[in-house]
C-alpha cells in the first residue's frame, strides 16, 4: 500500500518537511536564532529549510540534532531488517569449495 506521500511531488515534499520541521521547533518553543546557533547553522539555512526552499542534507541533521529528534532518521530510513522468509527461499550456504568447470575448447 503507497502511502499518501507518495503522490506529492519532490518540491511539496520539501515544503511539508519544512512545516514539520518548524512545529517541531516551535513545540519545544525554541526560536529560530537560537535553534540555528544550536545547530550551527545560519539563521537564513533554518529559515530556507522551514520554508522548503532548498536545503543541505547536512543542515536537515544538523538541526534534528538541535531538536534533539535524531529518531526522526530512523522513520525516515529505518535500519534494514533481515526478513526471515526471504532466508527460507535462499539457497543453502555450500559446505565446501567447488572446482571451476573447465571449459570446453571452442570451434
Amino acid at each position: 500500500m503507497l502511502s499518501p506521500l507518495a503522490f506529492f511531488a519532490p518540491k511539496e515534499l520539501q515544503q511539508l518537511l519544512g512545516e514539520r520541521i518548524k512545529r517541531l521547533r516551535l513545540n519545544r518553543n525554541l526560536d529560530q536564532l537560537s535553534t540555528a546557533e544550536k545547530a550551527g547553522v545560519s539563521e537564513k539555512a533554518l529559515r530556507n529549510l522551514e520554508a522548503g526552499r532548498g536545503s543541505t542534507v547536512e543542515t536537515l541533521l544538523r538541526v534534528l540534532k538541535a531538536l534533539d529528534y535524531l529518531q526522526g532518521l530512523d522513520l525516515l530510513v529505518p535500519e534494514a531488517s533481515i526478513n526471515p522468509l526471504l532466508l527460507l527461499r535462499q539457497s543453502k550456504t555450500p559446505r565446501r569449495a567447488r572446482s571451476p568447470r573447465k571449459r570446453s575448447p571452442e570451434k
